[in-house]
């Protein structure tokens, strides 16, 4: 047991209690799942059926984060914000791609990684630092570590979400097979480059300054045990997420259908749902004055929702010869070329107050209007 748990620590299987039920649906949907979604109709079943997935996927989805975090007091920063972004950004990456094989909407991989890339950039960071900034006026953070996550973010959304609209060689919005398989090895290798720098290289850039360890801080009622349960217990809470992301891709599929919905809110509703519990992390990383932690958290998913998911979709396509669209429209490239400015703006300094915060969430409730208007 770790020295982070105070007195007698509960049981392990009544911390897990997310873990059985997620289990237990897993269980169900395997049995009757296709009968049940093969025969969709009306809207009270569906509705039922996606809240009863949606619960059960997000209190997995905190059991991901609850570990992820554990495996962070043990290991230490930079690699426990890693791991906890790369642990949701892997559960992304495997919805897109379910949402992807079961739909024919050749753009919503790319509606999908847009909305994360809003939600985060300016959603998450909007009330990260708002809240941040009403408790503690000014909060610093490590302005080196910042410049690395945009340094490579602003080529990858461009390369990935602009530039396709301006290609030649196959229809505007989409890659040819040749530029589709550059951009596979070009955003490995510009997101292989950043984990070396922030996990090898550079860890300092990705600390707050004098700190070279989250050890000693505050770790509310978490019950730290050993790298390898939490490790497994990790993982297990992970499968169950992605095993029933077919399903609940198709329960949004039929529902936007039928609905006549955006075909881009469905790419918001995988996002939030996705994104919740690590989002909770951030604002409550800031809230304790923790900054650098809330950004290594927000930046770090935006860089691994294109360093991973444009990779994985991009291989679906070349795969499976489904057309994958992935150029924005003029009104969402007009709200991702405000998202990097701003960005640049709010982490060039070394302290962020309740300003940054305001304008990036002024950013996403135009995004969001935009998609109904």
């Amino acid at each position: 047991m770790d020295r982070h748990t105070a007195g007698n620590p509960p049981p392990a299987w009544k911390a897990e209690f997310g873990l059985a039920m997620g289990a237990a649906t897993l269980g169900i949907f395997m049995v009757w799942g296709n009968s049940w979604l093969s025969g969709l109709s009306g809207w009270v079943v569906p509705v039922l059926l996606f809240g009863w997935l949606f619960c059960a996927m997000l209190w997995l989805s905190f059991g991901v984060v609850r570990h992820a975090d554990c495996l962070a007091i043990k290991l230490g920063e930079p690699y426990g914000t890693l791991i906890l972004t790369l642990s949701v950004i892997s559960i992304e990456v495997v919805m897109i791609s379910a949402v992807m094989l079961t739909g024919s909407n050749p753009g919503v991989g790319r509606d999908m990684m847009f909305a994360v890339l809003m939600i985060v950039l300016n959603g998450l960071i909007g009330i990260s630092l708002l809240c941040g900034g009403l408790r503690h006026s000014e909060q610093a953070h490590n302005i080196r570590g910042a410049n690395a996550f945009l340094v490579v973010l602003v080529p990858l959304a461009i390369l990935t979400l602009v530039l396709p609209n301006f290609t030649q060689s196959s229809e505007q919005g989409t890659y040819s097979n040749l530029q589709m398989i550059f951009v596979v090895l070009g955003s490995v290798g510009l997101y292989g480059a950043f984990l070396i720098t922030q996990t090898l290289r550079h860890r300092g850039f990705f600390v707050e300054a004098g700190e070279a360890t989250i050890e000693g801080n505050d770790h509310g009622n978490l019950v730290v045990r050993s790298v390898g349960f939490h490790a497994v217990m990790l993982i297990a809470n992970m499968l169950p997420i992605v095993l029933l992301s077919k399903s609940m891709a198709k329960i949004i599929d039929y529902q936007i259908v039928s609905w006549s919905a955006p075909m881009a809110l469905g790419g918001v509703i995988i996002a939030i749902l996705i994104l919740a519990p690590e989002g909770m992390a951030a604002i409550q990383a800031s809230l304790a004055n923790r900054l650098q932690r809330s950004v290594n958290i927000c930046l770090g998913s935006a860089l691994a929702t294109i360093g991973m998911t444009v990779p994985a979709i991009l291989l679906i396509s070349l795969v499976t010869g489904k057309t994958v669209a992935l150029g924005l429209g003029p009104v969402n490239m007009v709200l991702l070329f405000t998202t990097i400015l701003v960005s640049i703006v709010t982490f060039s300094g070394t302290k962020t107050n309740i300003i940054h915060g305001t304008v990036h969430l002024i950013v996403f409730l135009a995004y969001l209007m935009m998609i109904f208007d």
